[in-house]
Formats: structure tokens, C-alpha cells, sequence
């Protein structure tokens, strides 16, 4: 049975996830990627063998709408978009956090409504019979 220093203790890190939900910076879903390109002129440092090529060129890619976007990164924004990117994945670690612990509260509370009583009923315990106990009488005369 559930005590009220239970639900005193899930209400204070509801209390505290809210809290750090409020404190969230600038978002930004997706990947940051670091590509290297080969520029195909034969003279080029990036034509040796074991080059890695030109860059790194920055591009943030991410789904929008079930299609693939992906955008160029300036060099002098890689660290914001990173720090973006960081506070986007603390969202939804700290809403994950934040509904379960709201489904272990109301599932306490409602156990303690119920006076403790058992989380799950029997099965079609107050189902009514499909048949009728008596056949009902014709209506031809």
C-alpha cells in the first residue's frame, strides 16, 4: 500500500523535472555531421592517397515531415549548434522522466481511492449475460 511519503517524494521530482523543463535553452533536433570532401582537380592536396579531402563542412540533418533535411553549419556556429542539439536530447530525456513518474502518481492515487484494492479487476466480473434469462412472448395473437 502505497504511503503518503510516497507520493510526497513523486510529487516533489514532478515538482523538480518541471522545474528543469523550465530552464531549457535553445532547441534543435537533429545530427551534426562533419563531412570531408575531394575536389577531383589531379594536383590537389585532397587527390593523395590517404587524404581526407577538403573541411570539415559542417551539415545538420534532420526528418521533418517523413523527408530528410539537411543544412549547412558555419564553421563559427558548430559549438551553439552543438549546445542545441544537447538541450533538444535533455528535453526529451527530461519529459520521458517526467510522464513516468506522473503515471506512477496517478496510479497511487488511484489506488489509495480505491483503498489499496487490487490494480486489475477480474476479468468480466461485472459483464452482463448476452442471452436473456426468460424467452420473450410472441406478439402474434
Amino acid at each position: 500500500m502505497p504511503t503518503t511519503s510516497d507520493l510526497r517524494e513523486l510529487e516533489k521530482r514532478r515538482d523538480e523535472l518541471r522545474e528543469q523543463l523550465s530552464s531549457l535553452g535553445d532547441l534543435r533536433p537533429g545530427s551534426l555531421v562533419a563531412r570531408y570532401r575531394k575536389c577531383g582537380k589531379p594536383y590537389c592536396r585532397c587527390a593523395n592517397d590517404g587524404s581526407q579531402g577538403h573541411g570539415p563542412s559542417w551539415s545538420l540533418t534532420r526528418q521533418v515531415g517523413g523527408k530528410t533535411v539537411t543544412r549547412i553549419i558555419p564553421l563559427d556556429a558548430v559549438a551553439q549548434t552543438q549546445a542545441q542539439i544537447a538541450e533538444c536530447q535533455r528535453l526529451r530525456r527530461l519529459t520521458g522522466e517526467l510522464i513516468e513518474v506522473s503515471d506512477a502518481l496517478c496510479q497511487r492515487r488511484l489506488s489509495d481511492r480505491r483503498g489499496g484494492g487490487a490494480e486489475v479487476e477480474k476479468k468480466g466480473a461485472l459483464r452482463k449475460s448476452s442471452r436473456p434469462k426468460s424467452m420473450p412472448k410472441s406478439k402474434r395473437l
